[in-house]
């Protein structure tokens, strides 16, 4: 029986490869429960090529993520599915592992006290639909 929890998961998953196919990124999904990478994606354009961690909550609340498993390099989507409504729109904020880091205090908070480390919503919201990651040449800019 497939539990709540991966169907959420699989569910964020595969709505930031629709959306990246829709903009014109090539994507691969990595299926599997023990994975390191959620999406590769590659932008024929630019000829750079992404590894992408997707986290994926139903409702509005903190995502858990290891603060100490950061990779700086990757691109990290959190999603808000809101709720099990199909008509409702669902929320990217995208932020790469590099500010994820350099900003901990802020994107942590105090559950970096905690044996359970969690990304507070509110520092995500001037994340939200940063796609032009994928699109940028040249110099890596923070975003």
């Amino acid at each position: 029986m497939v539990k709540e929890h991966q169907l959420t998961g699989m569910a964020g998953e595969f709505l930031v490869a629709g959306k990246l196919f829709k903009m014109g990124l090539q994507v691969s999904v990595t299926l599997g429960n023990a994975k390191a990478i959620d999406l590769f994606a590659h932008n024929p354009e630019t000829g750079k090529n992404f590894n992408i961690q997707v986290k994926t909550l139903r409702k509005a609340n903190c995502f858990d993520l290891d603060a100490n498993k950061i990779e700086e390099e990757y691109i990290y989507v959190f999603v808000i599915l809101d709720g099990n409504d199909p008509v409702e729109n669902e929320r990217y904020f995208l932020v790469d592992g590099n500010n994820l880091k350099k900003k901990k205090n802020i994107f942590f908070g105090a559950s970096l006290k905690s044996s359970r480390t969690t990304v507070n919503i509110g520092p995500l919201k001037e994340y939200e639909n940063k796609w032009e990651k994928f699109f940028k040449k040249g110099i890596e800019n923070e975003f």
